[in-house]
C-alpha cells in the first residue's frame, strides 16, 4: 500500500455492494476496477481484497511498461503532476462513493464494539484530540479500563511494515503474555504493562473472534476485582 493509498482511505471501510454498483467486478475474492487516464495514455488497474486492502497498478499504453515514477517521494515534473493528479481524483471518487467513514475499519473491530455494547452495556470513549481514533472502555462501576482498541503502524508493535494496523489491548492474568505471544495474533502489549495486558493485531488475525471475546470477559472480571 503506497502512501496516497494510506492516506486516502484512512478511516474509510469498503462497502462491497458499492463497489459493484461502481463498476469493480469481483473474482477469486478480489474486486478490480479498471479506467484510463491522462488523456487515454495510462491504464489505471484497482484492486480491493475483501479485507479492503487496495492495490493499484498504472499502466503507460505507449511504452507498455507499468509507470511508478509518481509515487517517489519528490518526483516532479508536469506529466508526473498529471498522472499524480488523476490517480489521486480516481481514488478520492472511489471513496466517496464506494466506502464509509469510520474510526474503525477492521471487521473484528466493529464486531468487538457491537459484542462489549451488547454485554456489557459500554461504548467507546474517545479520549484523544492527538489520536482520534483511539478508544478506551471502562467498567462502569470502577471506571477502570478493560479494552482499548488502538491504531497505529505495524511496526510500532514488530510488524516489518508501515501499514496502519488496528489493536486490541487487554487485561489478562499475570504473567500470562509470555506464554502466548506469538507475534503473529498476539504481541507485548502496546502502551500497557506488558506483564498483565496482552495486544491483539485485529487488522491481519485468524484468531477466532469468538476466543477474542472470551479474552475480553476476562478482561472484564479482572478490571471489576479490588
Amino acid at each position: 500500500m503506497n502512501k496516497i493509498i494510506q492516506e486516502t482511505f484512512e478511516q474509510y471501510k469498503i462497502n462491497n455492494a458499492k463497489l459493484i454498483s461502481y463498476g469493480f467486478v469481483l473474482q477469486n475474492n478480489i474486486y478490480t476496477y479498471k479506467t484510463l487516464i491522462v488523456n487515454n495514455q495510462m491504464l489505471l488497474t484497482i484492486s480491493v481484497d475483501v479485507k479492503g486492502n487496495i492495490d493499484t497498478q498504472v499502466f503507460d499504453l505507449e511504452s507498455e511498461e507499468v509507470y511508478t515514477l509518481f509515487l517517489a517521494e519528490g518526483a516532479s515534473g508536469v506529466f508526473v503532476g498529471e498522472v499524480k493528479n488523476a490517480y489521486q481524483k480516481v481514488l478520492i471518487d472511489i471513496r466517496e462513493k464506494c466506502f464509509d467513514k469510520t474510526n474503525f475499519t477492521s471487521k473484528y473491530a466493529l464486531q468487538i464494539i457491537d459484542y462489549i455494547y451488547n454485554k456489557f452495556g459500554d461504548k467507546p470513549e474517545f479520549l484523544w484530540s492527538k489520536t482520534p481514533r483511539n478508544a478506551v472502555f471502562r467498567r462502569y462501576d470502577n471506571k477502570k479500563w478493560y479494552s482499548a482498541i488502538l491504531t497505529t503502524k505495524a511496526k510500532s508493535i514488530g510488524i516489518n511494515s508501515e501499514n496502519i494496523v488496528e489493536l486490541i489491548d487487554l487485561r489478562v492474568p499475570l504473567n500470562l503474555p509470555s506464554q502466548i505471544i506469538d507475534y503473529k495474533n498476539f504481541f507485548p502489549a502496546y502502551h500497557m504493562n506488558k506483564n498483565n495486558w496482552i495486544t491483539i493485531n485485529l487488522s491481519d488475525c485468524d484468531f477466532p473472534i469468538e476466543n477474542i471475546f472470551t479474552f475480553i470477559g476476562v478482561s472484564h472480571d479482572i478490571a471489576g476485582k479490588k
